[in-house]
């Protein structure tokens, strides 16, 4: 009799289990509580800031890993662990750099990418050096000169998202080196300097093919602050003459975080999304009135990765059809580093990675909404709408896409590889004052967020991504968007 009656309970039970909806899973893991719980832990003056290459940074790395550890997750198949080493180095400004266009000295000037050269040659102007400007054109080992941005956006800001796509195509066609025009005012350009003519941090040299080739190509921007110099060397391409020395750098450890859940579909299971976030921020720097100078990142990134968190958790107790890999990245402040070591070192074959969902946030003014920045630009765009809806929110698209926010963030190196990859944000309707009150200051603390609107935002982060991986058809780009192409090559559509 006590057999019969275990039997029937575990019979029961997994009947029950069988028949939850995916809301009522969410709402089974999801708790305000635990939330709460990694936030204030990863936002926590104990931690400096979380910068790149840092004791502090490892000490958030290794919670986050013990906390994919405690929920079951596997760990990384390629090591063992739950980490994918990031080898990378911390790089002095260039010594010398000299640079005089048609006999002119320029000041205004700075290095985003070395190369040892000493040259003097007649550039070739390539109006905003991207795909179509290059055709027809040889400029095998010549420095080219472009145009800021794009044709749609050419401010510093665009400026800066388009420049691994540029460096690229350059590298591509042979040119020994590009020389950007920037339109930016002395405010902007001041900033630029600073952050560029510093010690920085990048991936190190090894066998990636991407990584290898960025130091065969010099990259260097000018300020150009009304458009002037463009107008100028449209007309005629004029004389260069540069000099750039070594490089003085030191090696730096860090370390993306990898889990991976298992599908439950013999076949679905062998397509993997994959939920991203970044986990570092930018550490300390100059106090604010209060005196404060620990920038803590409550925002960016601890919500991002706890969203994270959140998901791993769900699906390690629920798993669902797909695969799911669980990626906290590390060197996003230092320009997508992470991201982009991963996608030229997965952990499964990228063809297998059908969807990437990334979560990264500057900030909130609008407790309404989560924004999803490439909302409408893949066929999951619905099944975000609904899992919000769910919640009582509503998922917006990018709210400033002038702004270019797409390809800012770790998701564009895995949409430049041709898997779809929106990023889930916190819900913002501009770039206002209550964003900038926090982005990147000593004030983007735990204790100013709003836990009630967190628990909604994260219930519905949650949802999507189980409704995703469990969905019959496998997402992708919408018709026509730029990385459709990208996308048709690499799942061979």
């Amino acid at each position: 009799m006590k057999k019969n009656t275990l039997l029937f309970i575990a019979l029961a039970t997994q009947l029950f289990t069988f028949a939850q909806t995916h809301q009522e899973k969410v709402q089974e893991t999801v708790s305000k509580s635990e939330i709460e719980g990694h936030i204030y832990f990863l936002a926590d003056d104990l931690l400096q800031g979380r910068k790149t290459g840092t004791a502090e940074n490892k000490i958030a790395a290794s919670y986050l890993a013990n906390t994919l550890r405690g929920y079951g997750v596997k760990p990384n198949p390629q090591t063992g662990t739950y980490y994918q080493p990031v080898p990378m180095e911390e790089v002095s400004p260039t010594t010398p750099f000299q640079l005089s266009i048609n006999g002119e000295e320029q000041k205004r000037k700075v290095v985003l990418e070395a190369r040892r050269m000493s040259l003097k040659t007649k550039a070739i102007f390539l109006g905003y050096g991207m795909e179509e400007d290059y055709a027809g054109q040889n400029v095998r080992e010549k420095i080219v000169i472009v145009k800021g941005g794009n044709k749609k956006a050419n401010d510093a800001r665009s400026a800066f998202s388009l420049r691994s796509e540029k460096r690229e195509l350059a590298l591509k066609a042979g040119a020994a080196g590009i020389i950007e025009l920037i339109e930016a005012d002395d405010e902007t350009w001041s900033f630029i300097d600073r952050n560029f003519n510093a010690t920085k941090v990048q991936l190190a040299e090894t066998d990636s093919k991407e990584v290898k080739g960025k130091n065969n190509l010099a990259y260097v921007w000018i300020q150009d602050a009304f458009g002037g110099l463009a107008k100028t060397y449209e007309k005629e391409a004029p004389q260069v003459q540069i000099k750039l020395g070594g490089k003085s750098s030191k090696a730096i450890n860090s370390q993306n975080v990898v889990g991976i859940v298992e599908g439950t579909d013999p076949l679905l299971k062998n397509e993997y999304v994959v939920f991203t976030a970044h986990y570092d921020h930018v550490g300390t720097g100059k106090a604010n009135a209060k005196g404060d100078k620990i920038y803590n990142g409550a925002r960016d990134n601890a919500v991002g990765v706890t969203t994270v968190l959140s998901m791993a958790e769900n699906l390690a107790k629920y798993p669902t059809k797909r695969s799911a890999i669980f990626l906290l990245l590390t060197a996003e402040e230092e320009g997508l580093l992470g991201s982009q070591f991963f996608v030229e070192n997965p952990i499964v074959p990228l063809q297998q990675i059908v969807y990437c969902i990334n979560s990264d946030n500057g900030g909130y003014n609008d407790t309404s909404i989560a924004t999803v920045v490439g909302l409408e630009r893949t066929t999951a765009s619905r099944m975000f709408k609904d899992a919000a809806s769910a919640f009582n929110l509503i998922a917006k698209g990018d709210p400033a896409p002038e702004q270019g926010l797409f390809d800012r963030s770790d998701n564009v190196n895995f949409a430049r590889k041709g898997i779809p990859a929106p990023t889930y944000s916190l819900g913002f309707t501009a770039f206002d004052a209550e964003i900038l009150k926090y982005y990147h200051q000593p004030a983007d603390e735990a204790e100013s967020l709003d836990f009630d609107y967190l628990h909604q935002f994260f219930s519905a982060y949650v949802l999507s991504g189980r409704m995703i991986t469990d969905s019959e058809s496998t997402p992708f780009w919408t018709k026509g968007d730029k990385y459709e192409a990208e996308g048709k090559k690499l799942y061979n559509k």
